[in-house]
């Protein structure tokens, strides 16, 4: 009988060893997949930032390159003429909206007024002195970082409503993937159409490579052909389409891209490390060409992001 209460007792020690080891396995595999894929992450995102660092610097390079075009009214970034989006009226500039056939579908990531309005207002407080009203300001409740178009006007592809539907319900399902981007402003640029753009770095979040990624699975119908680079992260601030002052010239010696680079050099010493978070991914119809630049007409879908790990 102490035999086998002997032989009961070590086979109970063997097996709550095995266990043991078999536990300790499973947590060890799990650490190191955990590990291997934090790893590719940070890989990932540390080669993301580089990939828009190199962006934003040909973007800053742009204005010694072409010189300051939009002095001569010439085209947008996205071949549109400046006369066909706006119109000087009594000295001001207003937007000239023209109805989009058909509308624009663009998905984009919405940057709250909590930190639209500080930007707009030093913004403001910058370049307002050196201009007269030859400036037009983003609208800070349409703050956007443009992602992904279901279709636009150099690739349009018109949709019937039920298309349109099942279009927006397929970016609402891709939301839900999304971690809430924390960002930072690594820098102010003007280019030589006249655009005063805010470029980004992520800090956390899921990156704009793979939020563009989803949209382009969830939208196969979507032009293959986009209109900015996957890994970019920026949105405009204001636009000039006008020269300075002649007193502003004037102090420069009439050398206008010095004077614009002081200017910008000016605004990345107040804005340059500026921090934000972004929560909300839109789907958006513009009726009107480039809606969203010039509050023109569109039908807004909000969702927010639904993941909340970072």
């Amino acid at each position: 009988m102490a035999r086998v209460l002997q032989w009961s007792h070590s086979k109970t020690v063997v097996l709550l060893w095995f266990l043991t080891a078999i536990i300790f396995y499973s947590l060890f595999q799990m650490a190191l997949r955990n590990s291997i894929s934090n790893s590719t992450s940070s890989v990932s995102m540390a080669l993301n930032e580089d990939r828009r660092s190199k962006l934003y610097d040909g973007m800053a390079r742009d204005l010694d390159e072409k010189g300051p075009a939009f002095l001569k009214h010439g085209e947008t970034s996205q071949s549109l003429s400046l006369s066909d989006i706006f119109i000087l009226k009594d000295g001001a500039v207003e937007p000239a909206l023209k109805a989009a056939n058909p509308p624009v579908r663009a998905n984009v990531l919405y940057l709250s007024t909590e930190y639209s309005v500080p930007i707009s207002e030093t913004i403001k407080r910058i370049i307002n002195p050196y201009f007269d009203k030859s400036i037009w300001f983003q609208n800070t409740s349409l703050y956007h970082f443009s992602m992904f178009h279901a279709s636009h006007h150099i690739a349009p592809v018109p949709a019937t409503e039920n298309e349109i539907e099942t279009e927006a319900t397929a970016v609402k399902d891709v939301a839900k993937t999304l971690c809430s981007l924390n960002i930072v402003l690594d820098r102010v640029v003007l280019t030589s159409t006249g655009v005063l753009l805010g470029c980004w770095q992520v800090v956390s979040g899921t990156d704009p490579v793979t939020i563009r990624t989803k949209l382009r699975t969830a939208l196969p119908r979507a032009p293959e052909k986009q209109l900015y680079d996957a890994a970019i992260l920026h949105t405009s601030f204001a636009r000039l389409l006008g020269p300075p002052k002649a007193s502003a010239t004037e102090m420069h010696n009439a050398d206008l891209v010095k004077f614009f680079h002081e200017l910008v050099a000016h605004l990345n010493k107040e804005l340059r490390g500026f921090k934000a978070a972004i929560s909300e991914l839109w789907y958006v119809e513009e009726y009107d060409v480039l809606a969203l630049a010039l509050n023109g007409r569109m039908n807004v879908r909000k969702f927010q992001l639904g993941c909340t790990r970072n």
